[in-house]
């Protein structure tokens, strides 16, 4: 009988040892270097978002969020409301530390402690957040809370398939694609298939180290300019998995 077969000789999963259900996550902030995520709240965060967002004047960022855009700062004020009492999903507000304004919003959905399964979604980057250093630093630190603080065994991103922008974002991040469900649910009167990807607990002590490796100040010239992008040392990371 191997490793992984019952005693009929039929092939199980690997045991789980002394694993213990986890705490759901929390409303702390995570404190970054270039960016901070704190929980969100109409008050402190909605009339930032809504000035950052309507940097984007086509409203490219709300194609694939089964709300928006908000003609009205009122309406964008009602949803933000709305999010910031809710617990699944638990919403943050990414600030960024040179401005102290926020710029972003991201959420863990999905929660599931039991058996150690979370989800980061409703993404939204306004242009002032998109391709910038804070945020890829607000993915590392919500992905270190739910691995080092909360010791969560599985980390999902699923998007809409045609998202192409939310797909190269995962993979660029180090989440594997596990494929897509179609017809998996509608939004905004349309359809949507959607591409699953994750990480699991053991692949993370490596891209965290890529991670890191890519956020030291030393990996920037002076200009800005990167000197090994992220995908590079995922790469690296995810060859010394294997």
């Amino acid at each position: 009988m191997s490793e992984h077969e019952n005693s009929l000789g039929q092939p199980i999963g690997f045991p789980i040892g002394d694993w213990r259900a986890c705490s759901p996550p929390t409303r702390l902030a995570m404190e970054g270097s270039y960016c901070r995520v704190e929980p969100l709240t109409a008050g402190t965060h909605a009339g930032d978002l809504y000035s950052a967002y309507g940097q984007d004047t086509e409203g490219r960022v709300w194609t694939y969020l089964p709300y928006g855009p908000f003609d009205r700062f009122e309406d964008y004020q009602a949803c933000v409301e709305a999010q910031s009492v809710s617990d699944d999903p638990l919403f943050y507000a990414i600030v960024d530390c040179k401005t102290e304004k926020a710029v972003g919003v991201a959420s863990y959905l999905r929660i599931d402690p039991g058996v150690g399964v979370i989800e980061v979604g409703h993404i939204n980057y306004s242009p002032l957040l998109q391709r910038k250093r804070a945020g890829t630093e607000a993915m590392y630190l919500m992905m270190r809370r739910v691995f080092d603080e909360l010791g969560y065994r599985r980390y999902e991103w699923k998007c809409d398939a045609l998202n192409d922008g939310s797909r190269r974002a995962a993979i660029r991040l180090g989440f594997v694609f596990e494929g897509i469900f179609r017809q998996a649910t509608m939004y905004k009167g349309r359809n949507r298939d959607t591409a699953w990807y994750a990480v699991i607990d053991k692949e993370w002590p490596m891209l965290k180290i890529a991670f890191e490796g890519w956020l030291d100040s030393a990996n920037f010239t002076a200009q800005g300019r990167q000197r090994k992008s992220l995908t590079q040392l995922v790469s690296k990371a995810s060859e010394t998995m294997r």
